[in-house]
């Protein structure tokens, strides 16, 4: 019997967070999967996990028989993530593989005829369960996959490669360009072009997002748009959590990275290449800074940050799980205490 391993490499966790802070490598979702599912697809049998010690208890490494270590950011047919910004630059293949993997040898429910095909049908799968009405599909570019129990609105543009996972909604007349993920009870509308949006994270009203990456239990308000493209055009500068500086990506293209548990108000406005961290409330006018360490709120320009107390955090968190029937742990309390604990050295 062999018990496959995938290992977290520290180097690379560390240029992933926010978004490792609060999970392994391998449970981060790029494609339609996340990569340990990917692996365990492939490799025909489940995964445990190598990881820091305060995630060890949620994500335990259990052993029986030989133990194989795979690099955790090691992406089955697709490549590798050592960077923030690889999550959504590799998503698109990372959804055609999972497409083809997932969708062999079975069919999916007939696509309505209230919506309208432009490109190949057969490019189109749609899980049992799913409700797709009156939507547009095109899929010149890539496929589309639609989750179990996910809801597509009327009026919705959907362009391929394209990932709707479990329970997702695609609210009336959002426009999802490819390339683009809404992972599982994720909820969106506006506009969204490459994103990578983890798991029960909201988007659901009009602003735009492009090149981007959206944790976990996040909520992004009406109208909050954020820039992927700065004004003279010149290669985009992404913080980076180990150098504890800005680091050049090489990247014309690259949108907001979002820790999970972060929220912005209404007609936030959110600048070219914005990290924040876990945990964080971002509300108010003008631009928050590009680097916003993790459990901080911002009121507005000229207002400044203030730490976000644990007492708090828990009361929001708990409030936004409870509506999906979600429960905030005890285990879940651990490790944010540790990830606050770590984040004091990166403010």
């Amino acid at each position: 019997m062999v018990t496959y391993i995938l290992a977290d490499d520290p180097d690379v966790r560390a240029n992933l967070l926010p978004i490792t802070y609060t999970r392994p490598i391998s449970e981060i979702r790029v494609g339609i999967t996340t990569i340990r599912e990917k692996w365990e697809r492939k490799l025909g049998a489940p995964c445990t996990w190598q990881t820091v010690d305060y995630l060890s208890e949620k994500f335990p490494c259990i052993v029986e028989g030989t133990p194989q270590v795979i690099p955790a950011h090691h992406i089955p047919e697709v490549g590798e993530l050592n960077h923030l910004w690889d999550i959504f630059q590799l998503n698109g293949a990372a959804i055609e593989a999972d497409f083809k993997a997932i969708t062999a040898k079975r069919k999916g429910q007939k696509i309505s005829k209230t919506c309208t095909v432009v490109g190949d049908s057969d490019k189109i799968f749609i899980e049992p369960g799913a409700w797709v009405e009156g939507a547009y599909f095109n899929t010149m570019h890539g496929s589309i996959y639609i989750g179990k129990e996910a809801i597509v609105m009327e009026g919705a543009c959907l362009r391929g490669p394209l990932a709707v996972c479990d329970h997702a909604v695609i609210n009336m007349g959002t426009k999802v360009y490819g390339e683009t993920t809404i992972g599982p009870w994720c909820k969106v509308g506006g506009e969204l072009n490459n994103v990578v949006m983890q798991a029960y994270s909201n988007k659901a009203h009009d602003g735009f997002l492009g090149n981007a990456v959206i944790g976990e239990w996040c909520n992004l308000g009406a109208g909050c748009v954020a820039s992927n493209l700065k004004n003279d055009y010149t290669p985009i500068k992404l913080w980076n959590y180990p150098a504890q500086r800005f680091l050049s990506t090489g990247l014309q293209f690259c949108g907001v990275i979002m820790g999970d548990h972060t929220k912005c108000g209404i007609n936030t406005m959110l600048n070219t290449a914005t990290v924040l961290g876990v945990g964080c409330n971002i509300h108010g006018s003008g631009f928050p800074r590009n680097f916003v360490p993790s459990f901080s709120e911002r009121g507005g320009a000229g207002v400044g940050y203030s730490d976000v107390s644990m007492t708090k955090f828990f009361e929001i968190a708990s409030r936004m799980m409870a509506r999906r029937h979600v429960e905030l742990t005890e285990e879940d309390k651990r490790i944010f205490y540790a990830v606050r604990e770590i984040a004091e050295n990166y403010r």
